[in-house]
């Protein structure tokens, strides 16, 4: 048996970043995350700091944006994660400039893990900064930087653990708003199978120089057919409010940042399917679920037994 990669996680203590190190560790491979000295002294993360150390995680000290500690920790380990969060997303050049000058990495795997950034029909806000992943995408392929894309789709606790209700925590017990016809097929994965399914594609050669796409077959589901399950499990019938596309567009133009951010995000998934309106073709993709059958991920019903 070959040894495992040496994966390095930028942005470990962010929403997803926490998963991808979770998963890395739990597969068995030397892992690491890159933190800053501030954040281990942040109250808030201090427990989650903890937990990755319990886990043998490797803590390297260094910042996206000091290149001198940035090289020094990618030299250390064989593929670089990046999970850094939206602010962060175009300092990405500098990722690609410490693993060039590195000379090491087998593979980047960028801050991605939601739409195809380079199939989709997103509005304003939310298509500008796609953009910038596009962008991203570009130059790792411009330096010749092995890579593996993540196109986790929809994430389950955004999606499913209010129905996408807006302003509430917990699934409807009386009224659903529906965007659009509710008809539109969507894929919702939990985090922690963001964070499995990931971990498995970084040495794997059929995910190399690809997007990898999440599509568990049980979690390709219209919106109608989540609130059909909803209903089932709660032995009641909502009311239903369907919002049609027009209102839905001019609601983006008019909300404050970062509801028309999200409510963009929302109506590319929900209306225009960009989750599941194209063919993953073998020249640019793989999917995830094919390629690792012995996951045994969790579906959108057995998500939602979860928050009954």
């Amino acid at each position: 048996m070959a040894a495992k990669s040496k994966i390095l996680i930028i942005g470990a203590t962010g929403y997803i970043g926490k998963f991808v190190v979770e998963a890395s560790a739990k597969e068995g491979h030397p892992t690491f995350a890159l933190v800053r000295e501030s954040t281990v002294s942040n109250p808030e993360k201090s427990k989650l700091i903890e937990s990755f150390k319990s886990s043998g995680v490797t803590l390297l000290y260094g910042d996206i944006h000091d290149h001198e500690s940035l090289v020094k920790a990618i030299k250390q380990v064989d593929v670089v994660i990046s999970t850094v969060g939206g602010q962060q997303v175009a300092d990405q050049v500098k990722i690609i400039a410490a693993i060039k000058e590195a000379g090491n990495i087998k593979r980047f795997l960028p801050s991605e893990f939601g739409l195809d950034v380079d199939r989709h029909h997103v509005v304003e806000p939310a298509a500008s900064f796609l953009g910038i992943k596009v962008q991203i995408r570009r130059a790792i392929e411009a330096e010749g930087i092995p890579y593996t894309y993540v196109a986790s789709n929809a994430f389950a606790k955004y999606f499913l653990h209010n129905l996408g209700q807006q302003n509430v925590t917990a699934p409807p017990r009386d009224k659903v708003v529906i965007l659009g016809d509710g008809n539109v097929k969507g894929v919702y994965v939990t985090e922690e199978d963001v964070g499995t399914y990931t971990i498995k594609a970084v040495e794997d050669p059929r995910t190399l120089n690809k997007v990898l796409y999440l599509k568990p077959p049980h979690n390709v589901v219209s919106f109608n057919e989540i609130v059909s399950l909803w209903e089932k499990k709660i032995g009641k019938t909502l009311e239903k409010i369907y919002i049609a596309e027009d209102q839905i567009l001019k609601n983006i133009q008019e909300s404050p940042f970062p509801s028309n951010f999200i409510l963009a995000l929302v109506h590319s998934i929900l209306v225009k399917g960009d989750t599941t309106n194209f063919e993953i073709e073998a020249s640019f993709g793989v999917e995830a679920s094919e390629l690792y059958p012995e996951i045994k991920y969790t579906t959108v019903d057995e998500y939602l037994n979860q928050v009954v």
